[in-house]
């Protein structure tokens, strides 16, 4: 490995390909036995993916952060990759699964290395010192868009297998806000004080999806990179295609109306 890589242990070609701005998500099937604690939670993400990330943006030993840790698979590609992990959880019910998961999926002697903090991360990111993490990773809430009405896919993958369809009903759940401005404001918010824990020319990869609300696309991605150009330095956008959802007739026949079947990855750096 070439001396002057303070990022990763990656070699060059390895590295190259980690900077295509296209990849194919990959998850372990629905009937894995792995996946079984994942897809009780309404939006999780694979940890396939989050290692991607981790295995770049880190080396071994070094610290990351998820704010929004859901049931845990920043924690989980932490510990499978030797990496220490905390991530903050407002709901008991998905750090426990979370907790769980890291037993089953990874071992015992992972909870040594990956911790979950349960509480609103609004006040568990004031407790760490400043320039404290080596990277940090997640996937916030999309407002509120898992709490309308239940529409095709709604119906067919969560509530015909009896599975949560929305993070929460705390009132400190952000996605739970009334506007949809509210929600953004205060998402930044979050973001600014993860700038301040996040070390100096570190990285912060976020994982978002734009959405619809009633008739209206939200471009939640842009509007996101906008918000956040006075904290962070954007370096770059991955497309993170999700080649293997269902499709489902939104808009048949009277009107246009997108299957999305990406999310973004949305890649910054503190300076």
């Amino acid at each position: 490995m070439d001396k002057r890589n303070k990022l990763n242990c990656l070699e060059g070609k390895e590295w190259i390909q980690e900077t295509k701005s296209i990849w194919y998500q990959k998850g372990l099937g629905s009937s894995h036995p792995h996946a079984q604690i994942e897809k009780q939670h309404p939006a999780p993400f694979s940890f396939q993916d989050i290692s991607r990330l981790i295995n770049f943006f880190t080396k071994p030993d070094q610290l990351v952060l998820d704010p929004f840790v859901g049931v845990a698979s920043t924690l989980k590609a932490c510990a499978l990759l030797e990496r220490k992990g905390i991530g903050i959880e407002l709901s008991e019910k998905w750090r426990n699964l979370g907790l769980e998961r890291l037993k089953i999926e990874v071992n015992e002697e992972s909870l040594q290395t990956q911790d979950i903090l349960l509480g609103d991360c609004r006040e568990i990111l004031q407790t760490f010192p400043d320039n404290h993490f080596d990277f940090i990773v997640t996937s916030p809430p999309y407002w509120n868009i898992l709490s309308k009405k239940a529409d095709h896919k709604v119906k067919q993958e969560r509530l015909a297998n009896n599975l949560a369809t929305k993070y929460s009903d705390n009132v400190l759940d952000i996605g739970n806000l009334p506007s949809y401005k509210e929600f953004l404001d205060e998402l930044v918010k979050i973001f600014f004080m993860c700038n301040r824990v996040l070390k100096l020319n570190k990285y912060i990869a976020i994982v978002v999806s734009d959405f619809r609300h009633q008739s209206n696309f939200i471009p939640f991605h842009s509007d996101l990179v906008s918000s956040l150009s006075n904290i962070f330095k954007l370096q770059g956008i991955k497309v993170l295609a999700q080649n293997s959802k269902k499709l489902y007739p939104y808009g048949y026949p009277f009107a246009y109306v997108e299957n999305i079947h990406h999310q973004y990855i949305l890649i910054l750096k503190k300076v």
